[in-house]
């Protein structure tokens, strides 16, 4: 059992942006090996420096220059040199000349030595660039290997480098104008196996350039199911006719984990740690990469990479890579509020739609005054406005039972009323008891057998009201929920289409805040705010302290905290990720908010519940997909109901005894 980054399928990887004079071979090199230890410094294992920065892409006809050329090439060997004592890989463009011919060419560096050399294949000669002018492109060459200062390496655009202690890490180089072609040679090397895609390169700036080149590299990141890794120039560039800015990106799979820029004339680096084995999940999970052929053939080279110092069965303290504690909750606002709004309308469409096909049907939903039932209501309520039908059609029923307070009752009345809904409110009390004496239960016997007959009582209410007025039962369970088996089967677990299964606990709350603050204000705002405050709870057993209004049943203490289970659950249905892996990076995200007991505590709890509920999920009722992560049995998720979670849960198991004797060792220090 290890808990390195590396171990876990992480490559540490830095973009670089040096300071540079134009032709200063000698400034040039040094500042390349400045930011060079300061990548080491920083535990990274491999970084990419821009498209000809030993020399500086605008030297113009200088390239023609032999002493620059040979100085160039001094310089590689130099930054070899370096590499090898200092341990990191390095990928560095310069112009090489071969066979009477000058290429444009990326050099990685790995080992002490030169393990190959990527001549660029496009070449722009257009507006501002004059690359033919110079350049053979790679179509040109002859020779298959190169030889520099008695180092020779294997030359081409044909080439792939596989780390040998992680095959799954493989990488491919192309240069600049070679992602900006219609068919950009990334997409075949990802499809030949390049998890990590490198991209030296000189862009310089334009009014509104940075967008479109960003949505270029995080969208072929997202088809080539690969790490893209991009770095340009800087602005020490030639300011003749252009200006650069240093735009410097890694994109994982579509999404930026780390930006420059700067427009600084000093050296910059930025690091991302780039999840490798998220890719291959990834690719293993999509039939259409694993159908496509390449049409190229490739020639791999192996290479090592460094390993972090850190001891393999030690926790990592930091990742270089955003670790949202709410993944399913965009983090900025802006973003936030997009998702809320698309949220909604994805709900209230899916809902119109079963309603249109149904006709005059109504729609029935029971209100609790907890978060839920509470989307769900205004969810119904969207949807009949889309169909231009009156909300006086919904028939919102609050159903009390032993442990229903009065908080709860009264905000679901008062949003029931203010939204224009049919209110009814049927105490269950009478009815349960009744159950309780002809099944020979002792009410005094607070079971599940006392909780499960009030959900079903309600459920049986809810269901006969919607035949005796033509109408259909709106499920208010969410993802959450049914993850954990958080509900009681063919009681709250069912309905005739449920709005929230696609909708994990954290985002319902989001959304619920969103409609407070954005779509209603007033008394309505005031009661959506108090029920995004009101503690989860089923309301089943009856609270202690009525007069106070206290929850003696929350249901964070039984089950653990749904932020927990959601981080959980995104990260092991959405990439497959081990236990040990998300208890690392739960540790990362939460810091000192849970212990590691606590954190293997709940997950436990949710490998358990996860496994021995799935019968619930597999008769749960329609409803719209939301996101990435769903459970439908009928789209995302088949999983059989009888399945066993040993396997899972002796690896939580292992990472409590390896916790329980570190903690040993440091108190026997």
């Amino acid at each position: 059992m290890t808990f390195s980054l590396a171990s876990m399928g992480y490559v540490r990887t830095a973009v670089a942006v040096p300071e540079l004079r134009v032709a200063d071979v000698e400034f040039n090199t040094k500042h390349i090996i400045d930011l060079m230890d300061q990548a080491v410094g920083r535990k990274v294992q491999i970084i990419l420096f821009p498209e000809l920065c030993i020399t500086a892409y605008t030297c113009g006809d200088l390239f023609y220059q032999t002493a620059l050329l040979r100085a160039a090439e001094r310089a590689l060997l130099r930054i070899v040199r370096h590499s090898a004592v200092s341990g990191i890989s390095v990928v560095v463009g310069l112009p090489l000349s071969i066979e009477g011919r000058l290429f444009n060419c990326a050099a990685l560096l790995a080992e002490g030595k030169i393990a190959g050399i990527v001549p660029k294949r496009f070449l722009p000669n257009r507006n501002e660039f004059y690359e033919e002018r110079w350049f053979s492109s790679a179509g040109e060459q002859h020779s298959t290997t190169v030889t520099l200062g008695g180092l020779e390496a294997a030359f081409g655009s044909d080439l792939l480098f596989q780390v040998r202690s992680n095959p799954d890490c493989t990488f491919g180089i192309e240069i600049c104008e070679d992602l900006w072609s219609v068919a950009p040679p990334s997409g075949p090397m990802a499809l030949a196996g390049a998890t990590v895609l490198l991209n030296p390169s000189h862009s310089n700036e334009l009014l509104g350039k940075a967008a479109y080149r960003r949505s270029l590299v995080t969208g072929q990141s997202a088809r080539c199911l690969a790490a893209y890794v991009y770095t340009s120039s800087g602005p020490g560039e030639s300011s003749t006719d252009t200006v650069c800015s240093g735009h410097a990106m890694v994109s994982e799979n579509g999404t930026l984990l780390t930006e420059i820029r700067e427009f600084s004339f000093a050296g910059t680096i930025a690091v991302a740690d780039i999840d490798v084995s998220r890719l291959i999940t990834e690719r293993l999970n999509n039939n259409s990469f694993s159908s496509a052929r390449t049409g190229s053939s490739y020639r791999r080279i192996d290479i090592e990479l460094p390993s972090p110092s850190s001891a393999a069965a030690s926790f990592p303290e930091s990742i270089e890579r955003p670790v949202l504690k709410h993944p399913f909750v965009p983090a900025s606002p802006e973003s936030r509020a997009e998702v809320c709004r698309e949220i909604f309308v994805l709900q209230s469409t899916g809902l119109a739609r079963r309603l249109r096909q149904l006709g005059d049907t109504r729609a029935v939903i029971g209100v609790s005054g907890g978060l839920d039932s509470t989307l769900a209501l205004l969810v119904t309520a969207a949807a009949f406005d889309k169909l231009g039908r009156s909300r006086s059609e919904i028939l919102t029923l609050t159903l009390p039972g032993f442990g229903t307070t009065d908080r709860t009752r009264s905000n679901a009345q008062k949003l029931a009323e203010l939204l224009g809904c049919s209110f009814r409110s049927i105490s269950i009390d009478a009815a349960v008891r009744r159950h309780f004496r002809d099944i020979g239960h002792d009410e005094a016997q607070r079971d599940v057998t006392y909780e499960n007959a009030q959900a079903r009582e309600r459920t049986q209410i809810l269901m006969d009201i919607a035949n005796k007025e033509n109408a259909i039962v709106i499920g208010t369970g969410d993802l959450s929920e049914l993850a954990l088996g958080w509900c009681t089967y063919n009681a709250d677990q069912m309905s005739m289409y449920n709005v929230n299964a696609g909708l994990p606990k954290t985002l319902v709350r989001t959304v619920v805040l969103h409609c407070a603050d954005n779509d209603f204000s007033g008394a309505s705002a005031a009661v959506l705010r108090d029920i995004c405050e009101t503690p989860v709870s089923p309301e089943l057993l009856p609270p202690e302290e009525q007069a106070q209004g206290l929850l003696p049943q929350l249901t964070e203490a039984a089950i653990g905290p749904y932020e927990l289970h959601d981080f959980f659950l995104y990260h092991f249905l959405r990439f497959h990720f081990t236990p040990a892996k998300i208890f690392v990076l739960a540790r990362l995200a939460y810091g000192a908010a849970y212990s590691a007991g606590e954190l293997l505590r709940w997950l436990r709890v949710f490998y358990r519940r996860f496994f021995s509920q799935q019968f619930k999920r597999s008769a749960m009722p329609d409803g719209p997909k939301i996101g990435s992560v769903a459970l439908s049995p009928r789209g995302d998720w088949r999983m059989p109901s009888d399945a066993a979670a040993a396997l899972w849960l002796h690896e939580i198991e292992q990472i409590a005894d390896l916790i329980e004797g570190q903690d040993a060792g440091v108190k026997t220090q």
